[in-house]
């Protein structure tokens, strides 16, 4: 490459590159200022986040990229990295004041979620197998010592020495796949990946498969897909509470975004063996998801395994291989972001003997001594079940009803009635909360930035019925730019999609 790299030549980097610049001057604040200065840095990133997030609502519209390949900026990586920008906002928001609650303010907090959230931003955009491997890296490093940050607890320390273990042996998978696609065919980015892909057979189209599979596998570990969902219960029992929050809010967006745009892209051409494998995830993750969380009695695992489920639903939309499929996942997602958001919020609010609650018989008789609390976790618990009019029940009916338009019954009708029976779990909380003499007074420390979150929240899930058109038009118009463009399949209602049997049954 003869081409000349200049600042401007790199627009389409800055938002990355600011967020690198303002850790690497948060990190040299926070060492003169000390621990004191973790409330300041998270402000100052929360400000930082603010202009990225202008940055990016004044970015062309228009497809670039630069570093030979390596990095793209397209509406769809835009618009997701917008709603990134907010999921990073909300964990901040959740974050702060407990630290301090706990005694346990470090200055490294604030900038390891912010270099998280650069590495989620790096993933959005990889468009070459080595910045793909890179991003993820920069993400689950970050991840890593979030879940460990509790030096001193011996749960908090397990759970990142087994999130490390586990995230390294997917990494390894990843790794492995590439190696088998670069060795096959000699290309990594993905629009010559694509086109060197389209024209092999035999056993070197194979061996492709099986390097695509080790690849999909690496990053459902990521997202949390049963069967390499393993980690995720034990780590967010273990995490702090905020963690716990933030792996539930963002990194799953970023790294489903991700693989919709390996699989759309240079693995278009074997989309008949993906359909297949996502359709698996999909259905093993609800099924698992609902059936496992029903014999959960601590409520940072219940909300793992409700993230796992959740998982499982946005996954049928990217089965369908369509616009509104895409669209259908990344609106459900925006969805259940907010919600979970509002329940952390809620969790993070009551205490006992100066500590979080654990376990769901702790929000024994919230509703005598906490109402508003109790009322605002019910009509979230009800919304994330699904139950109309709140906002969960448009993003399941908008997944379920692109399921149907493809002929996909039998997969529509799993997943109504995981969907039922994850149900139960939602429900037993509200019963709990409602009915349960409580056995022990607790107290309730609602911070402002935490009542912000909550209030969103509640709120949205309320009044979303008012304007069920308000987010879906964004999600489409991020997948169209995704589906519509290059190397991309486009897939319209009119003509559907042809799909194996073993996925189409009941059709």
């Amino acid at each position: 490459m003869n081409d000349v790299v200049t600042f401007y030549s790199l627009q389409p980097l800055w938002p990355e590159l600011f967020m690198a610049l303002l850790v690497m001057g948060l990190l040299i604040l926070g060492a003169f200022k000390g621990d004191q200065s973790t409330r300041l840095l998270t402000l100052l990133s929360i400000g930082g986040l603010l202009l990225v997030l202008l940055f990016l609502l004044v970015t062309p519209t228009g497809k670039s990229t630069i570093l030979n390949g390596f990095f793209i900026l397209d509406t769809y990586a835009v618009n997701i990295k917008i709603i990134l920008v907010f999921a990073l906002t909300a964990s901040y928001m959740l974050s702060v004041k407990y630290l301090y609650d706990t005694g346990f303010v470090k200055f490294e907090y604030p900038l390891l979620i912010l270099l998280a959230g650069m590495g989620m931003f790096l993933m959005v955009s990889a468009h070459h197998l080595l910045s793909l491997y890179m991003a993820l890296e920069l993400q689950s490093l970050s991840l890593y010592i979030l879940a460990a940050f509790h030096r001193n607890s011996i749960k908090s320390t397990e759970a990142g020495v087994k999130y490390f273990i586990l995230g390294a042996i997917s990494s390894g998978f990843i790794l492995f796949g590439i190696s088998l696609l670069y060795g096959f065919t000699g290309e990594l980015e993905y629009t010559r990946l694509a086109n060197a892909i389209s024209g092999l057979e035999g056993i070197e189209r194979t061996a492709i498969v099986f390097g695509m599979i080790f690849i999909i596998a690496g990053i459902a570990f990521k997202i949390s897909a049963v069967p390499f969902h393993m980690w995720t219960p034990d780590v967010y029992e273990g995490a702090p509470l905020p963690v716990t929050a933030f792996f539930a809010i963002a990194p799953k967006l970023a790294a489903l975004a991700m693989l919709i745009r390996l699989l759309v892209g240079p693995f278009e051409t074997l989309v008949i063996d993906w359909q297949i494998i996502i359709g698996f995830l999909s259905v093993m993750s609800m099924i698992w998801a609902a059936f496992a969380g029903l014999v959960q009695k601590d409520l940072k695992r219940l909300m793992a395994y409700s993230s796992i489920g959740n998982i499982g639903y946005a996954l049928l939309g990217v089965v369908m291989v369509t616009t509104e499929g895409v669209s259908a996942s990344i609106f459900y997602l925006m969805l259940y972001m907010v919600m979970t958001a509002g329940v952390f919020s809620i969790i993070l609010c009551l205490q006992r003997d100066g500590m979080s609650f654990k376990r769901i018989e702790n929000l024994a008789g919230l509703s005598k001594n906490h109402p508003v609390l109790a009322y605002s976790m019910a009509i979230l618990m009800l919304s994330m079940s699904g139950l109309p009019p709140l906002s969960g029940f448009f993003g399941k009916m908008i997944i379920f009803k692109e399921v149907i338009a493809q002929g996909m019954y039998a997969l529509a009708v799993i997943g109504v009635l995981t969907s039922v029976v994850a149900a139960f779990y939602y429900l037993r909380i509200i019963k709990v909360m409602f009915f349960d003499k409580p056995e022990m007074p607790y107290s309730q420390d609602v911070g402002g930035m935490r009542r912000i979150v909550m209030t969103v929240s509640v709120l949205f899930a309320l009044c979303y019925i008012l304007r069920p058109d308000t987010l879906l038009p964004f999600a489409q118009n991020t997948a169209s730019d995704l589906m519509g463009k290059g190397i991309y399949i486009e897939h319209s209602l009119e003509q559907p999609l042809i799909v194996p049997n073993v996925i189409k049954l009941g059709y």
